[in-house]
């Protein structure tokens, strides 16, 4: 079993990735093959609604110059897929929302490439919008035809500076019980 992870904040091994390292460590006990994949810095464009991924049905979006197409692949070979993104304007990134809009379309005009694969969202937040945030990449998985696990509470932590969120004693718990959370239900589904 493998779950892949997107880091979609533009710092990398900010908060939002000492998160999604730590729903990991849960997953990885659990003998769960891992892989993070960090957009920082990585020109994501958004969707130009052409609709070419309904027309070529190729798995791959026509946009060839930014690295969404190997991203597809890799979530398309996942067991489990986590996205994580810290809190822009009560939001996710820029370029989590990229990668949201352009893999859905690829994969809903592929058959639904994601369909009952595990599905994972991960916030970090300053203060607030964190749980907007959270349902946008929520509704990802559920249009997607994924499975949700939950967690001891919604799956955001707190913190502004690099490390902040390790001081935030109940988001730090709710990651690791995702990961436990996650870890199960992917032996369920793999059983």
């Amino acid at each position: 079993m493998k779950v892949l992870a997107v880091n979609g904040s533009a710092r990398k091994d900010g908060n939002t990735a000492l998160l999604l390292r730590t729903v990991f460590a849960q997953l990885e006990a659990a003998g769960v093959e891992t892989e993070l994949i960090q957009l920082g810095g990585a020109p994501l464009r958004g969707c130009l609604a052409c609709m070419k991924c309904w027309e070529t049905q190729d798995r791959h979006c026509v946009i060839a110059n930014d690295p969404l197409n190997g991203i597809i692949e890799k979530m398309t070979e996942a067991d489990g897929i986590i996205l994580g993104s810290p809190t822009y304007f009560a939001d996710v990134t820029a370029e989590m929302k990229a990668l949201i809009d352009r893999s859905g379309m690829v994969a809903r005009a592929n058959g639904s490439l994601f369909q009952r694969k595990v599905g994972a969202g991960v916030v970090a937040v300053r203060r607030g919008g964190a749980m907007h945030a959270l349902q946008t990449l929520q509704n990802y998985f559920l249009i997607s035809e994924m499975i949700i696990p939950g967690s001891s509470y919604w799956n955001i932590a707190f913190g502004r500076g690099i490390g902040e969120v390790e001081e935030d004693v109940e988001g730090i718990e709710t990651m690791r019980k995702l990961g436990e959370n996650m870890a199960w239900l992917l032996g369920k589904i793999a059983s």
